[in-house]
C-alpha cells in the first residue's frame, strides 16, 4: 500500500487539485480497509457496495466498479486480479469528473461495455435508463429533491424512459444518422460515437457527477444542485402534488436562463385555485417569466415557456426566447422558427378578439390554446406550428383538461411587484369604460398615480 500511495497524482494521471486528491485518497483508504476489501492496497466490489449502502442502486455501483477495474494501470497493483487499485480509482474518477469529453467518453464506455460483443445502442439505452434512475434514487436518498416530494418523487418507468430517450436522441451513429427509437437499438456504437454523445449531451456527465459526488459522498461541495433541481415554492406550505415529477423538472430547468433555474414559484394550479380563467389571469400577470403546464384527459403533459410577464391585452406579446414543450408521452422542446412573432397571447372579457391564453400559430389556430371557457383548449399543427415548429402537443387536436399549473421562475423582480399594485382598471380600458357607463366613478382616480410602464 505504501508504494501505491507514494505515487504522485501526476504519475497516476490525476486531474484533481492537491486538496481534492487528498480527499480521493482518504476515500480509497476507507474502501481498501472496508469489510470485503483487500489489505494489499486495493478494494473489491463488495467493499464499494458496503460503503455506498442504499445510496445508489446496486446495478449502478457495479457499473462504477467495472469502469474503475477496466482502467489500464501503469503500475501493477498487488492483491486480487478483480480488485481496483488506487491508480485505477483515481484515473477513473478524475477523468470522469474533470476530463475532456474524450476522456469522459472513454470512462463511460468502460461502464457500458459487455463481454458478449460490440456495444450496441441497446446497451447504451440500458445504461442511460439506469443512470437516470440512479440520479433520482440518490437525490431522494440524500433528501435533496428541494421540495419535489410526495407521490411524484418516485418517478414512473415512463418518465425514466422518456428522459433516457431524450438523452439518446442526440446520439449520432457512424453513418451520421441520429438515434430514432427502437429500430436503431441494434446499431453498433464505437468509442467515437460515445465520445461524441458525451460531448453533445452534457447531462450524461452531469448525471454521472451527481451519482459519484452524492452516491460516494466525494467532493460534495464541488456540485451545485440548484441549476439541476430548482427549489419548489408553494405559498403557505400548502400540500400540493404537481403534474410534474422531478425528471421533467430537471429537463425543463436545463432550458432556462441561469437566473431562472434556482427557484420555481407556483402561481396558479387548478388543484389549489380552481378551474377559473379569471383566477388564472389575476395570478399569472406581471410575474416575470413562467412555465405553463397542462395535462389533458388522455394523460398527455405539455405546455409552454413564457419569457416575459403575461399581460391581459388583445395583442401578441413575448419574444423569441419563448418555446413550447412536450413531457408525456415524450420529452421535447420546440423553439422559435422566425416565421412570425406570435409568441404569447392572453386576453379576457372582449367580444371582438379571442379570449384565452395562447402560444404560437395564429388566432383560432394556436400551437397551444387554453380557452377562457376553462377546461377546453386546442393544439393545432398541420403539420407543425408556424411560430415554434411544434407538432400537435395534446392527444386530441381539441382537448379537455382538468389539471393546469403555472410556475414563476427565479425571484420576483421589483418591477413585477410594482406592476402588481396597479388596478385592473389601469390595464383593462374596457373595464374602465363599463364602470363609467354604469354611472359609477373611480374612487381612486386622482388619489394615486398610475405606475409608469417600462419600455
Amino acid at each position: 500500500m505504501g508504494n501505491a500511495k507514494s505515487l504522485s497524482s501526476q504519475k497516476m494521471g490525476s486531474k484533481f487539485l492537491p486538496e481534492e486528491q487528498a480527499e480521493v485518497d482518504r476515500l480509497f483508504d476507507v474502501l481498501s480497509f472496508n469489510k470485503g476489501g483487500s489489505a494489499a492496497g486495493t478494494f473489491s466490489l463488495e467493499a464499494l457496495k458496503s460503503h455506498v449502502k442504499e445510496a445508489l442502486p446496486p446495478v449502478m455501483v457495479t457499473r462504477l466498479y467495472k469502469g474503475m477495474w477496466r482502467v489500464k494501470a501503469i503500475h501493477k497493483a498487488q492483491g486480487g486480479k478483480r480488485n481496483v487499485s488506487r491508480e485505477q480509482f483515481t484515473v477513473f474518477l478524475s477523468h470522469l469528473l474533470k476530463g475532456s469529453f474524450e476522456e469522459k467518453g472513454r470512462m463511460v464506455m468502460k461502464m457500458i461495455v459487455t463481454a458478449e460483443g460490440p456495444v450496441t445502442a441497446r446497451d447504451v439505452q440500458k445504461f442511460t435508463e439506469e443512470l437516470v434512475t440512479s440520479v433520482v434514487h440518490v437525490l431522494t436518498h440524500r433528501h435533496e429533491l428541494r421540495g419535489w416530494t410526495g407521490r411524484k418523487s418516485t418517478v414512473s418507468p415512463n418518465s425514466v424512459q422518456a428522459m433516457a430517450a431524450q438523452l439518446l436522441s442526440e446520439m449520432k451513429f457512424q453513418d451520421g444518422h441520429k438515434f430514432r427509437g427502437p429500430q436503431c437499438l441494434d446499431q453498433v456504437c464505437d468509442q467515437a460515437v460515445i465520445e461524441d454523445w458525451v460531448f453533445h449531451v452534457p447531462h450524461v456527465g452531469l448525471f454521472l457527477s451527481v451519482v459519484i459526488h452524492r452516491g460516494l459522498r466525494l467532493l460534495n461541495s464541488s456540485v451545485d444542485l440548484s441549476p439541476l433541481v430548482p427549489e419548489r415554492h408553494v405559498d403557505k406550505g400548502q400540500p400540493f402534488e404537481s403534474i410534474l415529477d422531478v425528471l421533467p423538472v430537471i429537463y425543463l430547468n436545463s432550458h432556462l436562463a441561469t437566473d431562472q433555474q434556482h427557484r420555481w414559484r407556483l402561481l396558479f394550479s387548478t388543484q389549489l385555485h380552481g378551474q377559473s380563467f379569471s383566477q388564472l389571469c389575476s395570478r399569472i400577470t406581471h410575474q416575470g417569466p413562467c412555465l405553463v403546464v397542462l395535462e389533458d384527459r388522455d394523460g398527455y403533459v405539455f405546455g409552454g415557456f413564457a419569457s416575459r410577464s403575461w399581460e391581459v391585452k388583445p395583442q401578441f406579446q413575448g419574444d423569441n426566447k419563448c418555446f413550447l414543450f412536450s413531457i408525456t408521452p415524450s420529452m421535447a422542446t420546440y423553439t422559435y422558427t422566425g416565421y412570425n412573432d406570435h409568441f404569447m397571447y392572453l386576453n379576457h372579457g372582449q367580444q371582438t378578439m379571442p379570449n384565452g391564453l395562447g402560444m404560437g400559430g395564429q388566432h383560432h389556430y394556436f400551437g397551444l390554446w387554453v380557452a377562457a371557457d376553462f377546461g377546453k383548449g386546442h393544439s393545432k399543427a398541420k403539420p407543425t406550428c408556424t411560430t415554434y415548429n411544434s407538432p400537435q402537443l395534446s392527444a386530441q387536436e381539441d382537448f379537455q383538461f382538468d389539471k393546469m399549473e403555472v410556475w414563476g421562475l427565479g425571484d420576483v423582480l421589483e418591477t413585477c411587484l410594482v406592476k402588481n399594485k396597479k388596478s385592473i382598471l389601469d390595464s383593462d380600458p374596457a373595464a374602465q369604460s363599463l364602470l363609467e357607463i354604469s354611472g359609477r366613478t373611480r374612487h381612486s382616480e386622482g388619489l394615486r398615480e398610475v405606475p409608469e410602464e417600462d419600455d
